[in-house]
Order: C-alpha cells, then structure tokens, then sequence
C-alpha cells in the first residue's frame, strides 16, 4: 500500500501517468473507428456506401491533420513551454471529438463535410500530443528510464485501443448495426480523456530544460524542486546549466534538419527512417484489419471480432515486456528482436492463410491451420508492441539537442502521420487483392527494416542526451553513418552499469530487468 501510495505522490510519475493517459488518446481514436466504419446509420448519415473510397479517406485526413498539429505544436512548445503546448493539443483534440459527435445529428445535408472538419481538428490535437508528450516525458525522465516511462505510456495507448475497440463492440452487439447510438456514443465517450487531464493540468510542472534554454533559471530551480526535491534539485540544475551553455547560440530550424550538410540532418534521417521502418512492420494494416484477417481464416464476422477484442487485450498485457526490456537490453535488441519474430510470424500467416483459402479442397480441418494462424496473428502484434511500438517514438527524443528536440519529435510525428495516411489508404487496396500474399510482403519489409536498423541505428539507452549527440558527432568525423564503424562499435550497444561502479563483468541482464520493475 506505501509503495502504491508513493507512486502516486512522486512527481515523476505523475508526469508519467498525465503522459500515458494523453497518449491513450491515440490509441482510442485507433480503435474507434474500426466499428464505426461498418454501422449502418453512420453510413447513411454521412450518404457514403461501406465500399465507397471516402469511409477510407475520412479515417485518412486525422493522419493529414496529425502532421500539421506536430509543425504547430512543436513550435508552441519550443517558444511557449511545453505545458502551454499540451493544453492547446488537448483542447484541439477535444474540439475535433466535439465536432465529429455534433455531425449529421438531427440534420443530413453537410454531415460528411462536418465529420471531415472533426477528423482533421482532432488530428491537429492528438499530433500536437504525438510531438509533445514524449518531449516533455523524456526531459523529465532519468537517462536510464526514459524507455521505461515512454513504453508504459504507450502501453496506455494500447489501454485506449482496447477501451475504443470494446466500447464499439459492446454497443454494436446490444445495439445493432443500424443505431445511430452505436456510433455516436464511442465518439463521445473520448472526451474523458482530454477533459479529465485539463482538470488536473495546473498541478504538472513545466520543463526545467525548457526554462534553462529560456534563461529562467529560478524558475527552472523551482520545477526541479518540486520534482526531486531540494538537494537533488540543485545537483541537476549545475548539470543543466552545464548542458545549456554547450548548446548555447545553436538556433535550429526545419531547414536546418533537412540540409545534408547540417549536423542535424543525420539525426533526422535516422528519425525519418524509424518511422517508415515501423510502417513497413505492417501493423499498421494488422489493426485496421484485424476482424478481416481471421475471417480469412475462416471465422465468421462476430467471432472474428471478438477474436479481435482479445488479440488487443493481448497486446496490452504483452507491451509490458516492452517496459521491462527497453531499458535493460537497449533500443537495437528490441527492435532487432521484433523485427526477427514479426518475419517469422507473417511468414507462418502466409502458410495458414493459404492453407485456410484450400482447407476443402486439401480436406484439412479448418481448426488444423486456423488456430496456428491466430497464435501467430497474436504474437506478431505482441512483437511489434515489444520492440517497434513505443521505441520509434523514444529515439527522436534522446538523439536531438534542446534546441531541435520539439522539432525532431515533430518530424517522427509528420512521417509516422504520412505513413498512416498511405497506410489506410493502401492496405484494402493491397488487402483485396493480394489476400494472404500480403503477409509475405510485410515479411519482406520487416527484413528491410532490420537490416536498416543492424546497420544505421544507434544504441540511445543508458546514455544522457549529451552523450548520444556525440555519436553523430563522431560518426560526421568518421565518414560513415554505419553503427559498427563509430568509435569502434561502441554504440552497438548499451554502455552497462558495473555492479559496484568498478571494472569487470557487467551487470546481469536479469538484474537489469528487476531494476524496471
């Protein structure tokens, strides 16, 4: 009860817990529309068929609007303080729900126009929460539990898919698929998220880095106060003043990001390619088309969305290795990992989705090859939760300085909303055409993208924010971007504490993991 107690009273964790809750956001819009898109009332009120392009286009524009709130939101931070900005994003988001709820109720005419404005507003407010929220959550992290805190918040994300996808299916079930409540309700029952975090927004502090690159140094001694206490707080604040005076007079701009003979440009490249490498998993169609996926098995709807309910239940609990390990084995080893066992389980979908689509005619039982399919299907989203979910969206912010960091967090946000939007565009396209095929592709891309990761990732654990910017520094010196020809390899992997601070064996990997929980 006192270690339940003091959870909830360190500042840190509560920054953690206001962070997972926001980016729960994300997640719940994921998991909302997957039901909505098949109720027949939305249909009607929006004057759109099931097979009609727009239903994929009206989940698409959030993405579009995503982009656009990472620019604005990023800036917001940089110039006004991270809390400002995260007020503005969940008010947005908020704004954006608000609107959706309100479209085609008791008029027809301009209802799809109205839902279109909704998505986008609410895209402008989840990206701004995509951009900030791991920024602020990293200043605000030790350097050896910044995966920790951003993986247990994306573990909350994964809590807002499952709380969505079962609100959706429970209303369905109880309502029919021709309720307009079916629909509405789960739209508006969002609003708990961004309206509960403004009720308690006033008691987060602001970012004490942020305060430090603003020359506010008493109010940045105040925020470290209140967050470590007293005599932590001063130690820190000589280590951030130390830090500010580095990066003092190092004005950074998009266009600086995206010119090859900027320091910054290969940290942004490195961003950039995190995010097309997590699209090319091919979660992404996995989610979207989950119900549609075990049907290709050979489940009927209702049971394979059901089946859906609980491969998502098991996502969440599975995202706690992601907690665990991020921290105690480094960034590479779980996205290498995930990489291996996602190549392997689309490969095993590519079989018992072609066996299911003969089953008859091959007179295997149905069960034979189904339920194979759905264990893979299960640990394929488990792998990708483990090593691609949350560490894409941790790396941009340890490998940036002050300076660009909102920026960088900003770009991950704009790829990883590009990506989407070509993603729900292109997967019923790809889906219906090429049927099980289509998971031979994904383990294709999977091999790409870790082979891209082995080569050009480096490892961000354990390291302060100073320290990995000395990678690419040393890397520009080297003449290579390859991991392996950096210092020697060094960044291939974690710089493991000693056991007692000595030289010697490192610690154990199992001590390690004990120290997350």
């Amino acid at each position: 009860m006192e270690k339940l107690k003091s959870y909830f009273t360190d500042r840190k964790q509560q920054v953690v817990l206001f962070s997972s809750t926001a980016i729960a956001l994300y997640g719940y819009d994921q998991g909302m529309m997957s039901l909505i898109n098949t109720n027949q009332d939305y249909l009607k009120t929006m004057g759109i068929a099931e097979e009609d392009p727009q239903v994929g286009v009206i989940v698409s524009v959030y993405y579009l609007g995503c982009a656009v709130g990472a620019v604005i939101f990023s800036y917001l931070a940089d110039t006004y303080g991270r809390k400002p900005a995260l007020f503005g994003c969940l008010a947005m988001a908020s704004l954006g729900n608000l609107i959706m709820f309100v479209s085609g109720l008791g008029y027809s005419q301009g209802a799809l126009v109205v839902m279109y404005i909704g998505r986008v507003v609410m895209g402008v407010g989840v990206g701004g929460v995509d951009s900030v929220v791991p920024v602020y959550s990293s200043e605000l992290a030790s350097d050896d539990s910044r995966g920790k805190a951003l993986a247990q918040e994306f573990q909350s994300n994964i809590f807002g898919l499952n709380m969505a996808f079962a609100i959706n299916l429970a209303l369905t079930v109880h309502l029919g698929k021709t309720n307009e409540w079916a629909w509405r309700i789960p739209i508006i029952a969002m609003q708990l998220y961004p309206l509960g975090l403004l009720a308690i927004f006033e008691r987060l502090p602001e970012s004490p880095r942020w305060f430090i690159f603003h020359e506010r140094h008493d109010d940045a001694a105040a925020s470290l106060k209140y967050i470590m206490g007293e005599e932590d707080g001063k130690k820190m604040l000589g280590e951030l003043q130390e830090n500010a005076k580095q990066e003092s007079g190092k004005s950074i701009g998009y266009k600086d990001m995206f010119n090859p003979k900027h320091p910054m440009f290969h940290p942004t490249l490195v961003t950039i390619m995190g995010q097309v490498n997590q699209a090319l998993t091919g979660y992404g169609a996995v989610s979207v088309y989950g119900p549609q996926i075990f049907e290709l098995l050979g489940y009927d709807v209702q049971l394979s969305e059901s089946l859906t309910q609980g491969n998502f239940i098991s996502y969440f609990i599975l995202m706690t290795f992601a907690w665990l390990l991020v921290d105690a084995v480094g960034r590479r080893t779980v996205l290498l990992g995930g990489s291996a066992a996602l190549i392997a389980c689309f490969l095993l979908l590519t079989l018992f989705g072609g066996l299911a689509s003969e089953s008859s005619e091959l007179g295997i039982p149905r069960q034979a090859v189904a339920i194979p399919g759905i264990v893979s299907l299960f640990l394929a989203t488990g792998a990708f939760g483990i090593g691609w979910l949350a560490t894409i969206w941790l790396i941009p912010t340890e490998i940036f300085p002050t300076t660009a960091r909102a920026q960088g967090t900003a770009v991950s946000v704009i790829i990883w909303g590009l990506a989407n939007f070509a993603v729900t565009l292109l997967t019923p396209i790809l889906f219906n055409n090429l049927k099980y095929w289509l998971f031979l592709v994904f383990a294709m891309t999977n091999t790409f993208a870790g082979v891209w990761t082995y080569f050009y990732q480096p490892e961000t654990g354990g390291r302060s924010f100073e320290e990995n910017q000395e990678f690419f520094d040393e890397a520009r010196e080297a003449g290579s971007w390859r991991v392996g020809k950096v210092r020697d390899g060094e960044f291939r992997k974690l710089p493991y504490p000693k056991p007692d601070g000595e030289e010697g064996e490192t610690q154990p990997l199992l001590e390690r993991i004990r120290d997350q929980l």
